[in-house]
């Protein structure tokens, strides 16, 4: 393998070359502009910067200047699903397919990495949406719905992974799913969120993983999914 892969990024390469890490503060444009750095344009270095920062490489604040962040995957793919879905709003039908297919793979890996605090907190969403759809004014359980599925992975070693997911739930909330679905359709969707906790507390990984699968399979009745209707046949059946 290559000592180091080169990338098309004056920017980038320099940021490898001299080790920056999470946190640290790079050199002002003037600085970067000077030849022993990049030795660019002031343009072409603002051109880079603006590039690693929707990358989300990089932080640029007025007084702190810009900073290297810890690695993310997630703004690269969501800026490149927004794009996409931008164009055609069926593209997340293919998204949330790739999505379901990713958490089967991963299910029992993340499941057994959970700890028991984990598994309170995700009861806790469980009462806290409960708790919104049954009081006097009915509240859509949006941020629990995403942290209770993020909270199944959130133990997982892997960037790539998460990325992906954390990308799904953005563009869930940016297609308004929650919006356009009935009360009936929530109820349904918080049973099958405290099926798969009961069966991640008492180990049974699997019949948390099938009870999933089951519940993923509502999202093709949402009234917003079936406005959605794409060319290609979206497919739902997950098999492990």
């Amino acid at each position: 393998m290559p000592d180091r892969i080169d990338l098309d990024s004056d920017l980038l390469n320099y940021i490898i070359k001299n080790g920056f890490q999470p946190g640290d503060r790079l050199p002002t444009i003037s600085e970067l502009q000077d030849p022993n750095n990049l030795g660019i344009s002031v343009s072409k270095v603002r051109e880079q910067l603006e590039v690693a920062r929707a990358l989300g490489l990089v932080e640029v604040r007025s007084k702190t200047g810009t900073r290297l962040k810890e690695y993310s995957f997630t703004p690269a793919v969501r800026l490149s699903l927004f794009f996409a879905l931008a164009t055609d709003l069926r593209f997340f039908e293919q998204f949330s397919a790739l999505r379901t297919h990713l958490e089967v793979a991963f299910w029992n890996e993340a499941c057994a990495r959970l700890t028991a605090d984990d598994l309170t907190e995700l009861r806790q969403y469980v009462g806290a949406a409960r708790a919104k759809l049954s009081g006097q004014w009915i509240r859509i359980p949006s941020e629990e719905h995403r942290a209770f599925h993020l909270g199944i992975f959130k133990r997982l070693d892997n960037p790539f992974v998460l990325g992906l997911l954390e990308a799904y739930w953005d563009a869930y909330e940016a297609v308004e799913l929650n919006r356009y679905a009935d009360y009936a359709y929530h109820q349904q969707v918080w049973d099958y969120h405290e099926r798969i906790l009961d069966a991640i507390c008492a180990g049974d990984f699997d019949a948390a993983k099938t009870a999933f699968i089951e519940h993923t399979r509502l999202l093709r009745h949402q009234p917003r999914m079936q406005d959605m209707e794409s060319s290609v046949e979206f497919s739902s059946e997950v098999t492990e």
